[in-house]
C-alpha cells in the first residue's frame, strides 16, 4: 500500500511513556542521503532513521522522581516503514508508516530522593523501549 516518502526535515516523534518511565520528549529531525527529492529536499532512506538522536531528555520511573536525563533514538522500524519496491542509492526508501519502535539511554539515572536515614537511590535500569512515530511535509509523493 503506497505511503508518504520521508525528506529531509520530517519529523520524528517519540510517545512519552517508556515502560514505567516518563520521558519529556522532543522530536527529532531526520536528514536524507537519497539521491533523489522532493520538494527540493533530499529523501530518507534505509538506515538514516539511525542518525536520529535527541539528547539530554529528562526522565523520571517512580519511585525514582528525582528527574534523570537521556538519549532518545530510533531503535526500528515497523515493516511498511521501509518501501518493498523504491529504492535510491539500492537501499529502501522510507516511509511514514505506522509505529517504529524507540530506545531510550539513560545517561544519568533518576533517583529515589534521600532520606535522613538513606542516601538517593538511582534508576537501576539502564534502557527503555518505546514507541514513535513520523510526521511528514510531503503530501505529494508516495512510494511502496
Amino acid at each position: 500500500m503506497p505511503d508518504f516518502i520521508l525528506i529531509t526535515g520530517d519529523r520524528a516523534i517519540f510517545n512519552p511513556t517508556f515502560g514505567k518511565a516518563i520521558v519529556v520528549v522532543r522530536p527529532g529531525i531526520l536528514t536524507g542521503t537519497g539521491r533523489a527529492t522532493v520538494n527540493k529536499k533530499t529523501i530518507c532512506i534505509d538506515g538514516d532513521e539511525k542518525k536520529v538522536l535527541v539528547p539530554g531528555c529528562s526522565y523520571t520511573s517512580p519511585p525514582n522522581v528525582t528527574p534523570g536525563t537521556g538519549i532518545l533514538s530510533i531503535q526500528s522500524l515497523a515493516i511498511n516503514q521501509r518501501a518493498r519496491k523504491v529504492k535510491s542509492r539500492r537501499k529502501a526508501v522510507l516511509l511514514k508508516g505506522s509505529i517504529f519502535t524507540a530506545r531510550f539511554q539513560v545517561i544519568l539515572p533518576a533517583q529515589v530522593p534521600p532520606t535522613p536515614v538513606s542516601p538517593p537511590i538511582p534508576d537501576p535500569i539502564p534502557v527503555y523501549i518505546g514507541t514513535g512515530f513520523f510526521t511528514t511535509t510531503n503530501m505529494k509523493v508516495k512510494g511502496t
